[in-house]
């Protein structure tokens, strides 16, 4: 049983992307919406010698790799490093790549990118572009009838979270004595102002109105949680006192008890449109 629900009030706070999959994510106050999520979100990936990914899960050092978006270009730093100019439409020779144990068709950055991770880094490594031709689909397990495209994501185009979801978690950091958290740590496309703690586990589907269309999304599947956001995106520093909050009251049936934070989200309609932070979002919930 659904309600659609105007939900006075809700509208998008923040919107994020994230350009090298598992760097620093970019803050935008606008993004275009495409098939696979956001323009320009996990377009470009790290790979190991033999090309299989490689994330903060291995390389905690990559949270302090900060992208910035301009025209043509994505500007990568970090510490003690020059900034790698990566032009937006270049690429060099094909390659394949392995994502979550799938074979997927992609582009070589070449070899200054490459040196530029490695020594970052301190392994070797190298920098690949998604290949617009590939199909990398969400698991239909979830989506059911509906294909999902996606870029180098976990496997759905969009994560959406409500800002309210941290009160309840920074509320029982504060009560084991450690510091609060900030949305960052769990990566979101879309983060929902106006919503209850975790409302988003019950909503089914997302309308904004852009004033030149509407989007709809429909929310999927709850994200599971790996060891990443105890990573601090500022530092690198890994401390499992997130995890550990979560594990004590995010376990999720919908996942055989695994902890969720968060819904994976799939493109309805709107291609094209501009998500904009303070756009209006109305809800369709899910009731038992």
């Amino acid at each position: 049983m659904s309600s659609s629900t105007p939900d006075l009030g809700a509208r998008i706070a923040r919107l994020f992307v994230y350009p090298v999959k598992s760097c620093a994510g970019v803050e935008l106050t606008q993004a275009v919406l495409t098939p696979t999520g956001l323009d320009l979100d996990r377009a470009w990936m790290v790979v190991d010698e033999a090309g299989e990914w490689v994330s903060q899960r291995e390389l905690p050092r990559m949270a302090l790799i900060r992208p910035q978006l301009k025209t043509y270009e994505v500007v990568l730093r970090a510490a003690g490093m020059l900034a790698l100019h990566l032009e937006i439409e270049a690429v060099e020779q094909p390659v394949v790549v392995r994502l979550w144990g799938q074979q997927l068709k992609a582009y070589d950055m070449g070899h200054v990118a490459a040196q530029w991770f490695s020594d970052f880094l301190g392994a070797k490594l190298r920098l690949v572009r998604f290949d617009p031709d590939e199909r990398y689909l969400s698991d239909r397990r979830w989506t059911g009838a509906l294909e999902a495209e996606n870029q180098f994501s976990d496997g759905y185009p969009l994560l959406v979270l409500g800002e309210s979801a941290l009160q309840p978690l920074n509320a029982r950091l504060a009560a084991a004595g450690q510091a609060p958290v900030g949305i960052e740590r769990f990566r979101p496309n879309i983060v929902l102002a106006g919503f209850e703690a975790h409302d988003e586990d019950r909503v089914e589907g997302l309308r904004i109105d852009t004033g030149e269309g509407t989007v709809e999304l429909k929310l999927v599947k709850p994200c599971p949680r790996c060891p990443i956001p105890n990573i601090d995106p500022a530092t690198a520093e890994i401390h499992p006192g997130v995890g550990d909050a979560l594990q004590a009251y995010r376990q999720d049936a919908r996942l055989n008890g695994a902890v969720s934070f968060g819904m994976n989200a799939i493109v309805l309609a709107g291609v094209d449109q501009v998500l904009r932070a303070g756009q209006a979002v109305s809800a369709d919930y899910q009731f038992d």
